[in-house]
């Protein structure tokens, strides 16, 4: 069981350093940063919102690289997957039975992987942006989501709600928070090369 619980921790950091090598892949010097904080009532839903830019201007070329999300010991890894457009997601089943992966959102083309046991890797490429819902329906108290963004300029909060947003390009922009329990208020802000922002989000129901 403890082999198992430090494997878990261990995707989980590995994939917080995929998603922040996908920012600094498109680095570029004179840049702006923007961080902050996710505020909740319940803490626990202070990990694993999606702070944002709503769209800018340019051509994202999605990684070569799949993204990957598991299944182990009855849990989606990560919950919360944060992508670009046109990335494709490597489905894995750890487990030693047999699990299923399925969406009923448009997102993901509503799209049902099928059922398969373990060391079998089913992929999907998201092509629309947007949130859908990630289910398996041998497992039912089974969730996660993917989140399908148009540019990489992204974070996802970590245990205490904090996150940063590297190498922002200069001029206004709207910074957005996702969360799967609470909404936040858009902010507008005007971004300067060099400059570091900081913007926090107080989420409501």
């Amino acid at each position: 069981m403890r082999i198992n619980t430090i494997f878990i921790m261990f995707l989980f950091v590995m994939s917080s350093i995929l998603t922040f090598s996908t920012i600094h892949a498109y680095a570029d010097e004179g840049n702006g940063v923007i961080k902050g904080k996710v505020i909740t009532k319940v803490p626990k839903y202070k990990k694993d919102s999606v702070v944002y830019i709503e769209r800018t201007e340019g051509d994202f070329q999605p990684p070569e690289e799949h993204a990957k999300m598991d299944q182990i010991e009855l849990t989606f890894i990560p919950h919360v997957l944060v992508i670009l457009k046109g990335t494709t997601v490597d489905y894995h089943n750890g487990d030693d039975i047999a699990h299923n992966v399925f969406s009923p959102d448009d997102v993901a083309d509503k799209m049902n992987l099928g059922t398969w046991l373990k060391g079998e890797v089913r992929p999907y490429t998201f092509n629309k942006p947007g949130v859908a819902v990630m289910l398996c329906n041998v497992h039912p108290e089974m969730e996660a989501y993917v989140v399908v963004l148009q540019n990489p300029y992204f974070a996802k909060t970590d245990n205490d709600g904090n996150y940063i947003i590297e190498n922002i390009p200069p001029g206004e922009h709207t910074v957005k928070v996702w969360n799967k329990k609470y909404r936040g208020k858009d902010e507008k802000i005007k971004v300067k090369a060099g400059e570091t922002i900081t913007v926090d989000f107080e989420l409501k129901r």
